[in-house]
């Protein structure tokens, strides 16, 4: 069976060689580049730090990112993949892909960031999940959160400290997390699994 050329977009703020194996393990073909090539199966954007620095990493290549997603082909973001997809950040003054409307704000805890374990509950199917069980563990660190104004593209969140916290939005082609997958073990692993599976079509 043909493995599928995976895009992995480097934005200078990635856990790309990690990403980059669980790609491979699940059967796709990875490829990092500095750039997107519109001949990918699919796309994945992977992004820890700061919001305002991954917008200016990708400033270069926002048209061929955004053409990539507006053709249909799979995207995954990954962390701070998901949140520029999103209008703005409490962040950073620069403003995000808005792809999706809503904003990034600060997570509303008493403890921050928010790292380490925790479980999902799942509103809706969505193909990114399939396989998941409600209430499946997956790693988290970040200290902000996605706040979408449509709440129909919400597909599993995580409770932190009296906090509701998006951690799956899909809508179409588009999904992301918040978690890491490639950081979450089996469940992880077959999150990949399924993008590998949507990027060759099914």
């Amino acid at each position: 069976m043909e493995r599928p050329r995976i895009g992995i977009v480097d934005s200078k703020s990635g856990n790309l060689r990690s990403v980059s194996k669980a790609v491979a393990h699940e059967g796709g073909e990875p490829e990092i580049l500095s750039g997107v090539d519109p001949d990918w199966s699919g796309l994945i954007l992977p992004g820890v730090g700061a919001f305002g620095h991954v917008m200016k990493n990708i400033e270069p290549m926002k048209n061929e990112l955004l053409s990539f997603i507006e053709s249909g082909k799979p995207y995954l973001g990954i962390c701070l993949g998901l949140q520029i997809l999103f209008e703005s950040s409490e962040e950073d003054p620069d403003p995000g892909l808005g792809v999706f409307s809503g904003a990034v704000t600060k997570v509303k805890a008493r403890k921050v960031p928010h790292i380490g374990w925790n479980s999902l509950k799942i509103h809706r199917e969505s193909r990114i999940l399939r396989g998941i069980r409600p209430g499946e563990y997956f790693y988290f660190v970040h200290s902000y959160a996605v706040r979408p104004s449509d709440t129909d593209s919400v597909v599993a969140t995580c409770e932190y400290d009296g906090d509701t916290l998006t951690s799956v939005v899909e809508r179409d082609n588009i999904s992301a997390c918040q978690f890491h997958p490639e950081k979450s073990g089996r469940a992880g692993l077959r999150v990949i699994r399924n993008f590998v599976e949507m990027s060759r079509g099914r």
